[in-house]
């Protein structure tokens, strides 16, 4: 039954925004969407226009993306390992008036590289796309770059914490790509080419 709920209460949400179009969606609609998990391609489809239509009225509207670090220490100390997820949230009020989103990823000023995973394997599949990544990763960092992993392949080398300097454990969709690359604005991406063929 609480499947059975979820999947109603996403029905109903997006029955509600088909309602809408682009230039009428308010923003606690869009956000509830985005943090129930509807991707910018799935709105669009919902309110009939095109997926980079509803990517400028999320900008317009503040209903951007922030990253979280994930708490590999269970809160019984301070987790220190690189690794973060993305996730929408409201705004918060500074003690000086300022309207701000909360985002634990800080970037640095240093020359980074950012190396796209190929996302999860299936069991039994060789680990030529996770040496790739690996190898992309040790590459940038031989010659001085500071390096981000995006891949959500867990239990791989490619997603272990001494491997990349930060760890964006995301789904390989352009719109979280985007919005990685615009926080951090690299010198370059390094999409890995390794696997077999299908």
């Amino acid at each position: 039954m609480w499947y059975l709920k979820q999947y109603e209460e996403l029905f109903q949400l997006q029955k509600e925004i088909s309602t809408y179009t682009v230039e009428t969606i308010q923003r606690d609609l869009l956000l509830e969407a985005k943090q129930k998990g509807y991707g910018d391609r799935q709105i669009a489809h919902m309110l009939d226009c095109l997926e980079s239509e509803v990517y400028t009225k999320r900008e317009e509207l503040k209903v951007q993306r922030v990253f979280k670090l994930v708490d590999t220490c269970a809160a019984e100390f301070k987790a220190k390992t690189p690794y973060y997820y993305s996730t929408f949230e409201n705004e918060i009020e500074t003690p000086d008036g300022e309207i701000t989103i909360a985002n634990e990823s800080v970037v640095t000023d240093k020359k980074k590289i950012i190396v796209l995973g190929s996302g999860p394997n299936r069991i039994g599949q060789g680990i030529e796309f996770d040496y790739c990544c690996v190898h992309g990763v040790l590459a940038a960092a031989e010659c001085g770059y500071e390096t981000i992993m995006i891949n959500c392949n867990p239990e791989t080398v490619s997603t272990d914490f001494d491997t990349a300097d930060k760890l964006y454990f995301e789904p390989v969709f352009w719109e979280h790509i985007y919005d990685i690359i615009r926080h951090e604005k690299p010198e370059g991406v390094i999409v890995q080419l390794g696997g077999k063929q299908h």
